[in-house]
């Protein structure tokens, strides 16, 4: 009887601009692409089996899964080199034993709405086709909120959450871009933050 093969499964860790996040980038998708998930606290990580994991690591303080990546958030008191080989470990070895890093099917396009407006259309394509890849680069998301009289509100995820230059980023980056394309934005504002 022939045994099922593994997928050899090979990650490295590459910095972003929040100093506690550190981006774990796999060699191969991890969730479907556009999607991702991001987990706060253990307790909202209910359909997410390796992000509960993580969290039994008493430095992990936030969990973030998104394209080929999962990116971790550790707390003031603990500096990286400490534990981020422990942490990539874990990683590894859970993949390697094929379990899925996140359990949640849909039965429609998270990401779009039929319902949505046409200059709500309009900023989701330009946050998915020219935000997302960037943020992503960063090891964060950004996630469409609302839109209403000039404004949108936008949710940031993963090391965006918390990181010292994301104000730049959303007032620098992505406000200046949806201005520029949609004059109907007047302003980007972060949710949550």
């Amino acid at each position: 009887m022939l045994k099922a093969q593994s997928r050899p499964v090979h990650l490295y860790m590459e910095a972003n601009p929040n100093p506690n996040s550190l981006k774990f980038v796999a060699n191969f998708m991890l969730v479907d692409d556009g999607l991702s998930f991001d987990y706060p606290s253990a307790e909202e990580a209910t359909n997410s089996p390796l992000a509960k994991e993580l969290f039994n690591f008493a430095a992990v303080e936030r969990v973030f899964i998104a394209s080929n990546f999962v990116t971790v958030t550790k707390t003031e008191a603990v500096e990286w080199p400490e534990i981020q080989t422990i942490i990539r470990d874990h990683i590894k070895s859970y993949l390697e034993a094929g379990k899925k890093p996140v359990q949640a099917e849909f039965d429609k396009d998270p990401l779009f709405d039929e319902n949505d407006s046409e200059i709500v259309k309009k900023i989701k394509g330009i946050l998915d086709e020219y935000i997302r890849p960037a943020v992503e680069q960063d090891g964060g998301a950004i996630v469409f909120h609302s839109f209403q009289d000039g404004v949108v509100k936008v949710l940031l995820q993963g090391s965006c959450s918390g990181c010292p230059s994301s104000t730049i980023t959303l007032k620098a980056g992505i406000q200046n871009l949806l201005t520029r394309m949609l004059p109907e934005v007047k302003e980007v504002q972060a949710e949550g933050v």
